[in-house]
């Protein structure tokens, strides 16, 4: 098991993570086991004081309960349709060599969605059957980024065949811009805390983005 995949596991075991994308990329994380959430070391001082170690003035706000459906999803979502003051933060598996943001994950109990592939090969160089291939893996996949966010009909298509229930793409987040309720966010993992503040200065909420979805 290496590093990255014992961080992953650890904060999937801690509630903050949420692993979707290829399956291919790794041994199902679920089957990692909870030991390795020990590996999630916790910050020094109380608690409570989490958001203050990361440059919070507040706790962040908790996101509402979400819809009793999940939204019945188009083939491809760049933004999840709700009036909630929710944003979903997304990020790619380098997030999970990054310990300083798995820490960060960890303590402030965020839930973000880490999307991985095999390669990271740009899908619509390969047939549907290579396609399905990297995408259907080994694990049930519910939510799939492309890598790169390039993709094709059979993309879509194989996508569909292996169950995913929508393709996610979301846009890159700059510094000054105006969030929108629903709002997907491409996140990267050495930037996250600086992001985390304009969310609270924005009044919004991180919320799971398969709870709607």
């Amino acid at each position: 098991m290496t590093q990255a995949h014992r961080l992953l596991a650890g904060l999937l075991a801690a509630g903050a993570l949420l692993t979707t994308g290829c399956a291919q990329s790794v041994d199902p994380l679920e089957r990692l086991g909870r030991k390795a959430a020990k590996q999630v070391t916790p910050g020094a001082g109380a608690p409570g004081a989490a958001h203050l170690r990361w440059g919070l003035a507040r706790p962040l706000a908790a996101a509402p309960k979400p819809p009793a459906r999940r939204l019945s999803a188009p083939p491809v979502v760049h933004r999840v349709p709700t009036r909630d003051k929710v944003v979903f933060l997304t990020f790619d598996e380098r997030a999970a060599r990054d310990q300083r943001f798995v820490r960060m994950a960890g303590e402030l109990k965020l839930p973000v969605s880490v999307f991985h592939t095999a390669r990271h090969p740009d899908l619509r160089t390969l047939s549907y059957e290579g396609q399905r291939a990297e995408i259907c893996g080994h694990h049930e996949v519910r939510l799939f980024r492309p890598p790169h966010g390039a993709y094709n009909e059979d993309t879509l298509r194989a996508a569909a065949d292996c169950g995913v229930r929508a393709v996610v793409l979301g846009r890159e987040y700059a510094d000054g811009e105006q969030l929108r309720p629903g709002e997907i966010v491409r996140a990267d993992a050495r930037t996250a805390a600086r992001l985390l503040r304009r969310i609270e200065e924005q009044g919004y909420a991180v919320a799971r983005l398969e709870d709607y979805v």
